[in-house]
């Protein structure tokens, strides 16, 4: 494996992302409403094996003037190797590198909670659900 990473500065690489998505978030868990407006202004990673798009997380400024990290996934057959904690901890290297908050949040899926406690979130807030699916707020302090 040959792995790179880029921040996305083109249609094509965006197309990417989302295909990675549409993979994970709705062929893989069902989720309906996987594309949102966010995605025209967000910053989107893009990690690659060799040239095969594997894995993307998005960032950007939320309502409350925080970082939030979005969409982190990576196809199935890649888990277990990393890359998910990679991709949060160069979303939260970019935040720190942009400025504007030193506040960075995202939405787990419970599920995932552990994995985010690992590379440095806590937990805020109460459960919500999200198309049917438990997740809760987490929070990184830059």
């Amino acid at each position: 494996m040959l792995s790179a990473y880029l921040w996305v500065t083109d249609e094509n690489d965006l197309q990417n992302c989302f295909s990675v998505r549409k993979k994970v978030f709705m062929e893989e868990q069902g989720f309906k409403d996987e594309f949102d407006d966010i995605d025209n202004h967000a910053h989107h990673l893009l990690f690659l094996d060799d040239e095969t798009p594997i894995a993307t997380s998005r960032l950007f400024i939320d309502e409350n003037n925080f970082w939030h990290i979005g969409r982190v996934c990576v196809l199935k057959e890649y888990r277990k190797n990393g890359i998910g904690a990679f991709l949060i901890k160069e979303c939260i290297e970019k935040a720190r590198e942009l400025g504007k908050s030193k506040t960075v949040v995202l939405g787990a899926q419970v599920a995932a909670k552990s994995f985010y406690e690992k590379v440095g979130f806590k937990q805020y807030g109460d459960i919500f659900y999200d198309e049917g699916c438990p997740h809760i707020m987490m929070k990184y302090e830059l």
